[in-house]
């Protein structure tokens, strides 16, 4: 009995060790076919093909015919390290520009964006602060800030997107009550807002309920993809943070609409 128990642990650690290598490999090299990863892995194409199914799921890749990639899509909102490195200095002066709308002594709350992990570079000048998120980097960079008084919202926790999602971490959300909202989106179509997944609309729009102010950053390719789950209207932001990248028509079009917008030129 004990040595079955052995047997199957170690399928299953054989089976994580494989999902861990796939994940690897389609991030460094944003698209992996299924035939392949068979032949590498000296497995049937059908395990190869729950694999995908398994890594899908959790965010980090997108099944594609032949195989899988990283690379974003309508469905999917691209790897971390994809996220980390596009647009890093727009993205930069986007939160640089959004920190100016702080005063110190309020509560922020901050979403799982890169847009807005660049922000938390920017809050110790503007302390004393209290900070809500469910991002794990930013609960990182901010845990030891001097004046930053950190909150961490909890619930499940999703590796791919490096931040605490779903039902529970929405429900933290709605225990309180913030001054200001500051996050990002994947994209905006239309003059409304887009996520690749429900569990991320789920938590910004507890986070949009609970903030008497809300401002969106979002740099100017973001007008330029699609998403499959509808967020918010941009209407429903009070400020949206753009840089000059962006077309004038699009700036002139949203504030036709209401919205306030800041463009951010370059430096």
């Amino acid at each position: 009995m004990a040595e079955a128990e052995g047997g199957a642990a170690d399928r299953v650690e054989v089976r994580e060790q494989r999902r861990r290598r796939i994940r690897d490999l389609v991030v460094a090299g944003g698209f992996v076919r299924a035939a392949d990863l068979a032949d590498d892995f000296d497995v049937s194409l059908m395990t190869v093909h729950r694999d995908l199914d398994f890594l899908q799921s959790q965010g980090w890749l997108r099944k594609v015919r032949g195989g899988a990639t990283a690379l974003p899509s309508a469905q999917f909102h691209g790897s971390v390290a994809e996220r980390m490195t596009a647009m890093a200095q727009t993205k930069q002066r986007l939160a640089r520009a959004a920190a100016r709308l702080l005063v110190p002594g309020q509560t922020v709350l901050l979403d799982d964006s890169t847009t807005c992990l660049h922000l938390t570079r920017e809050l110790t000048e503007r302390t004393p602060l209290t900070v809500l998120t469910n991002s794990l980097p930013a609960i990182t960079a901010l845990a030891k800030a001097p004046g930053v008084s950190l909150i961490a919202l909890g619930g499940a926790y999703f590796p791919a997107y490096d931040a605490f999602m779903g039902l529970h971490t929405a429900d933290s959300v709605a225990a309180f009550r913030a001054d200001v909202l500051f996050m990002s989106t994947t994209a905006v179509t239309r003059g409304r807002c887009y996520h690749t997944s429900p569990e991320t609309v789920q938590v910004k729009r507890a986070m949009m309920a609970a903030a008497t102010r809300r401002v969106l950053l979002a740099d100017h390719t973001k007008f330029t993809r699609d998403g499959l789950y509808a967020l918010a209207p941009l209407t429903d932001f009070d400020v949206v943070v753009v840089d000059d990248g962006l077309a004038r028509e699009e700036v002139r079009a949203m504030r036709a609409r209401g919205t306030e917008v800041m463009v951010v030129e370059r430096g």
